[in-house]
């Protein structure tokens, strides 16, 4: 039976509560128990809430300048340190706290910092000191650092019983496991440690690429080669591609992703980090990975997750100045210039992602997730030609016989197609990505929508659309397109059901609940469509359907459709077959 790395959250969240408190606490910090005079510790306050922890460090130190004993200012600051990658400065910080009457969560901000510094330092007797006195961090963290820094003392054997500790709790089994096989690897034990990579599955990016090595210094080129093509087709990934012409050429992989125990300790962060990623604050993710790198400088996986969660955060130039440590030829560079496009777009600086991706696609333009990214970033801003060549660029690309991941591909291209009224086109790209998944709801509910609108092969796209909806029967869009398609077949008494369905998934949803309006309108039930669309007014639509929904309150629909040269369907008995969930 094969471990799984990648944990339920449903198992680990539970017992990693108080691993994932300090952003939390941090965030909920009041100032009841000391007076705080000085107005500078509310705006770092303000500061740190709004993710702009450059300020908020700043407004820390001038408030412990006025106030250099209050607890809660140095663990503002400690915080802050830590978040920016300052661990000396956190660790400081950090020893100026009293630990007298608090209670244990309240110091786990201080801990963090000297946890860290202590490793940096590689300082193993004091870390292992500090993880021995007692709850630090919290199990995963605690008892994989002590391993490793168990490791840093010399002591292999005390180490493999304490990650063999780690490896018997429950819902924290893979990472024991894990973390074991990766310090057998650096012990030079590549035999022990590939026994048990072998009985792992769901290992995430970095540790395919610590097992191929692994399997390289075993004399197994051939599975490291697959193991690697199994995750990155070849072609798909810079790094995975040079770990491959390294293998045809007959040279062994060196074994230097983990390098020391302090390499060591930085992949106990970035597990916590990762593991966390997208259920904890922001910030405790970043302050996790910013331990990690630098603990490790080496670590690309650490800086790009740190950057992205800044992006999070909305400190697009702190997220710029980490995608800007990748150099034009560092393998990973792709991946941070698609990074720092995200950041850019999401900083409102559409033209300088567009032309930053556009940049990269004459440098690594042999990458389809490259133009892929390009045509995604088009389409959003609607420009459907040049969207679709990029997307041509890719799918140019694809092997002979592509993945089923790459559904996703042609149903991008067909959009940008069936934007311009190109439907043949489109729905040939259309049918390819339901060739590649059949069973994804997206294509499914947006082709029969597009059948419908066009009134073309309307008994498949109805049973397109409802093939959508009892796969994602919880999808308020997909059921508010089943109704309106009932609707746009002048099937008004088969829309009602679908229709009511979809306001309660989407209950604030402009759109759906404007369609709830129209579809009661025609049912005959005028009142309840005119409250329906006073609801949708107050849910912030577009200024044109704004306008819409306001001419149809004003004169009735009838009267907007006659206006608008449209004439409704007539009203028709239902011949469907009831929704399967």
């Amino acid at each position: 039976m094969t471990t799984a790395l990648g944990l339920s959250l449903a198992t680990a969240l539970p017992l990693l509560a108080e691993e994932a408190a300090p952003a939390q606490d941090q965030a909920a910090v009041t100032t009841d128990a000391v007076a705080v005079d000085s107005g500078a510790y509310l705006a770092g306050r303000n500061a740190e809430a709004r993710g702009d922890f450059r300020a908020a460090l700043g407004w820390f130190t001038q408030a412990l300048s006025l106030d250099p004993g209050n607890d809660q200012i140095i663990d503002g600051a400690t915080f802050a340190s830590l978040v920016l990658g300052h661990i000396s400065e956190a660790a400081g910080l950090a020893a100026t706290r009293s630990s007298e009457g608090a209670a244990e969560g309240d110091l786990q901000i201080s801990q963090y910092a000297r946890l860290a510094d202590a490793a940096l330092r590689e300082d193993y007797p004091a870390l292992t000191a500090q993880l021995e006195s007692g709850p630090n961090i919290g199990p995963l963290v605690d008892g994989l650092a002590l391993a490793w820094s168990r490791l840093g003392e010399g002591d292999m054997s005390a180490a493999v019983k304490q990650f063999e500790t780690v490896g018997k709790m429950r819902g924290l089994e893979p990472y024991g496991v894990y973390h074991k096989a990766l310090a057998l690897a650096l012990a030079g034990d590549f035999e022990g440690s590939e026994k048990i990579f072998s009985g792992l599955s769901g290992l995430d990016p970095r540790g395919v690429l610590i097992r191929a090595q692994v399997l390289s210094q075993i004399g197994q080129p051939g599975e490291a080669k697959a193991v690697l093509d199994a995750t990155w087709p070849p072609g798909s990934e810079p790094v995975a591609d040079a770990m491959r012409e390294q293998l045809a050429a007959g040279e062994p992989l060196p074994f230097d992703l983990i390098t020391s125990p302090r390499e060591g300790l930085a992949e106990v962060f970035y597990s916590l980090a990762t593991l966390l990623a997208n259920e904890a604050d922001p910030a405790y993710t970043l302050l996790n990975t910013r331990i990690a790198e630098a603990l490790n400088p080496r670590h690309d996986h650490a800086v790009l997750l740190g950057a992205a969660m800044l992006e999070g955060l909305g400190e697009y130039d702190l997220a710029e100045e980490a995608y800007a440590k990748f150099p034009p030829d560092h393998p990973a560079y792709y991946n941070a210039q698609l990074g720092r496009a995200a950041a850019l777009y999401a900083a409102g600086r559409k033209e300088a992602a567009i032309e930053a991706l556009k940049a990269l696609t004459r440098s690594h333009g042999d990458l389809i997730v490259v133009q892929a990214a390009l045509g995604d970033t088009l389409r959003r801003e609607e420009r459907w030609a040049e969207a679709a060549a990029a997307y041509d660029a890719a799918a140019a690309l694809l092997p002979e016989k592509p993945n089923s991941g790459v559904w996703v591909l042609y149903f991008s291209r067909a959009i940008t197609k069936e934007r311009r009224g190109l439907y043949e086109e489109a729905d040939l790209d259309f049918r390819r990505a339901m060739e590649l998944n059949p069973r994804q709801p997206e294509v499914l509910n947006y082709l029969g929508y597009s059948l419908i609108e066009r009134g073309t092969n309307l008994d498949e796209a109805l049973e397109l659309i409802n093939k959508a909806v009892a796969i994602e029967p919880e999808s308020g869009y997909i059921v508010d397109s089943l109704a309106w398609a009932y609707f746009t077949l002048g099937r008004y008494s088969d829309a009602l059901e679908p229709m009511e369905r979809a306001s309660v998934l989407e209950p604030v949803d402009p759109v759906v609940t404007d369609h709830l309006g129209d579809v009661y309108w025609m049912n005959g039930r005028k009142r309840e469509a005119e409250f329906q669309w006073h609801r949708a007014l107050s849910y912030g639509p577009e200024e044109k359907e704004a306008l819409r929904i306001r001419k149809k309150l004003e004169i009735g629909l009838d009267a907007v459709l006659a206006a608008e040269g449209a004439t409704p369907a007539p009203a028709s008995e239902s011949n469907a077959a009831p929704v399967s969930e």
